[in-house]
């Protein structure tokens, strides 16, 4: 009897990604992964990225969905609304990754396969991992500040692992039911810490694969003094904070 293929499920929170979005779905639609299907989850972009994943819905209508949202408020609320409709919709990975092609679509399968190998609850794609990198266009301060908030993260939290800010991740859905998904209260970009938090605080294990982290071409960075000072006082909110049992 021939086993059906685990749904998964990658979900890309949008603003503003008109021109990214189609190439990215391009890239996904070309992996050599049965049952992969597209979420984007769009907060009402002005430049119309919104109406770009419609079309691409209704070019695809059994591998991509939308999710408008009418609010935007953060890349972490995004993500829980698109992972909880993922979920409700009987996803058995969710992959999480940004939309402006800084995440390699074709590690997704190396992914996958030591999600499905190893007793993993979520593979990080990794900057710091052996064999990982990032972009050769990083100025020398985006990466001293990048190297400084994962030992920053790692020395009060704990995580052990290389890479504890990526935001490149395949979850199996199991775990993300288990760290208690709609409770997560941080957003912008230490969503990413607290979601790994959760995990091993549970005592699940986190794995890495090394990945070449790519400078964004098109369109602008969302990393705002809020988010960095948000990103600056999570691991201590964590660390002295209750978590939910």
């Amino acid at each position: 009897m021939a086993v059906d293929a685990p749904k998964v499920v990658v979900v890309v929170p949008t603003y503003n990604e008109r021109e990214n979005l189609p190439v990215l779905a391009g890239l996904l639609d070309a992996l050599p992964v049965p049952n992969l299907h597209l979420l984007v989850v769009d907060d009402s972009s002005p430049d119309g990225t919104g109406e770009v994943a419609d079309k691409l819905a209704a070019e695809h209508p059994d591998s991509v969905g939308v999710l408008h949202r009418t609010v935007k408020d953060g890349l972490g609320r995004a993500y829980i609304a698109g992972m909880t409709r993922a979920l409700d919709e009987g996803a058995d990975v969710v992959i999480q990754m940004d939309a402006d092609l800084s995440h390699p679509a074709a590690v997704i399968p190396a992914m996958l396969e030591k999600l499905a190998t190893t007793d993993a609850a979520v593979v990080l794609g990794s900057r710091y991992t052996p064999g990982g990198e990032v972009a050769a266009e990083w100025p020398w301060h985006r990466k001293a500040l990048s190297a400084w908030a994962n030992f920053y993260v790692n020395t009060i939290l704990r995580l052990h692992v290389k890479d504890a800010t990526a935001g490149f991740k395949a979850w199996r859905a199991e775990t993300l039911r288990a760290i208690d998904l709609p409770s997560i209260h941080s957003n912008g970009y230490s969503f990413q810490v607290e979601m790994n938090y959760r995990t091993v605080r549970r005592g699940m294990k986190i794995l890495e694969v090394p990945i070449r982290f790519e400078e964004r071409v098109k369109g602008a960075s969302k990393m705002s003094f809020s988010v960095q000072l948000e990103s600056a006082l999570t691991p201590w909110k964590l660390l002295f904070g209750r978590t939910p049992r």
